[in-house]
């Protein structure tokens, strides 16, 4: 059972429970499911019962061991523990966990980089929406701008049509190669910005939706700084902080050390892509399989929440939260990644095959994330 699956159990339980009388609420869209926190067990763990107790009129461990009833008809759940305030702690069967754990990374492994972009949003898509993307004529408005109607075309559950339009002068002193650097058009015209489902192309009585784009602008003194960063590390200083947070034009993006989280996320991805050669030199590839290291499952959770995190990022015009989410991603990756390789005279096994396509699969999630960040992935770093 995957995290996105058994969400979609906690909410059935959620539905039930409505069905039956014992809850009178409505049912959410969604149901969040994690790794357990501090003071948690089991293999993951949901506050619904948190935010469902007022709206309920019920305390929230009433509300946990009502839906904890439920949830235990689950052939897949092995057992549910109510801790704290009304935390559900859900623990898999064995043969679930794996199972769903080889469906997760058999999918992100099929989809690639357009893992957690809808099925549909493909090139020669006819489009049935169209948004208006207006932002000022600034790096970080562009930049943002440019994020923006990338995540849109992804995540739309219908084909979209997105089109950015500058406005206002330029920053002073007016110059060419921050855009450039940037990889973002700054003409007078204004743009239709996909090249695979243009505006043009709309049927003409579908009315734009528009979304205005207006983050906190970086300083105008700061833009020698910012073409002093490259273009990857430029893009991230710009899109990593939150949209009302004043960017930094900050040498330390360039460091490679642990203190920076664009190195992180690009280490994280290069290493998965090492480890991918060094196994082909061993002899050996990646295949999902069961995973027996503890750490797994908080790489899971986070590679599950990629299409959410997706999601959310597009209708909150939000690029730092999948920014952000890349960090996350890294940081749980980085120590599966210790355990991929044979040791010594090992010889490789199938738990080699199996941690060697989980290090694929996030590698590459990071690698779909950046590049709708308009960031590069390198194999080599």
């Amino acid at each position: 059972m995957t995290p996105v699956e058994l969400s979609r159990t906690v909410l059935h339980a959620v539905r039930r429970a409505v069905d039956v009388g014992e809850l009178s609420v409505a049912v959410p869209e969604r149901v969040r499911v994690t790794p357990p926190g501090p003071g948690g067990c089991g293999d993951y763990a949901t506050n619904v019962a948190l935010q469902l107790a007022r709206p309920a009129g019920q305390p929230a461990l009433r509300v946990a061991d009502v839906l904890r009833a439920h949830l235990l008809g689950h052939d897949g759940i092995h057992d549910v523990f109510v801790t704290g305030p009304g935390f559900l702690n859900i623990s898999l069967r064995e043969a679930h966990a794996d199972a769903g754990a080889r469906r997760l990374i058999e999918e992100i492994l099929r989809r690639g980089e357009r893992y957690g972009h809808r099925e549909h949003a493909g090139p020669g898509a006819e489009p049935q929406a169209v948004v208006h993307v207006r932002c000022p004529r600034e790096p970080r408005a562009l930049v943002h701008a440019d994020v923006v109607a990338r995540l849109l075309r992804a995540t739309r559950t219908t084909p979209t049509a997105v089109r950015v339009t500058r406005t206002g002068p330029p920053p002073s002193p007016a110059t060419p190669e921050w855009a450039d650097l940037l990889a973002v058009t700054d003409d007078e015209a204004d743009e239709a910005t996909d090249a695979a489902v243009t505006l043009d192309a709309a049927p003409v009585d579908l009315r734009p939706e528009t979304v205005d784009i207006r983050p906190t602008p970086l300083p105008i003194p700061a833009l020698g700084d910012l073409l002093a960063l490259g273009p990857d590390a430029a893009r991230w200083a710009l899109l990593h902080p939150a949209p009302h947070d004043r960017p930094r034009a900050d040498p330390a993006y360039l460091v490679q050390r642990e203190s920076n989280p664009l190195f992180r996320v690009r280490y994280a991805h290069a290493r998965t892509r090492a480890l991918l050669r060094n196994a082909a030199d061993l002899g050996f590839g990646p295949e999902p399989g069961p995973l027996d290291r503890p750490e797994a499952a908080t790489l899971l959770a986070v590679l599950a929440d990629h299409p959410r995190v997706l999601d959310r990022a597009a209708t909150h015009h939000a690029p730092d939260a999948l920014a952000r989410h890349l960090v996350t991603v890294a940081d749980a990756a980085l120590p599966c990644l210790l355990t991929v390789l044979p040791l010594g005279e090992e010889k490789p096994s199938a738990a080699h095959r199996a941690r060697l396509a989980l290090a694929e699969a996030a590698g590459t999630v990071l690698a779909g994330g950046l590049s709708l960040l308009g960031i590069d992935a390198p194999d080599h770093l």
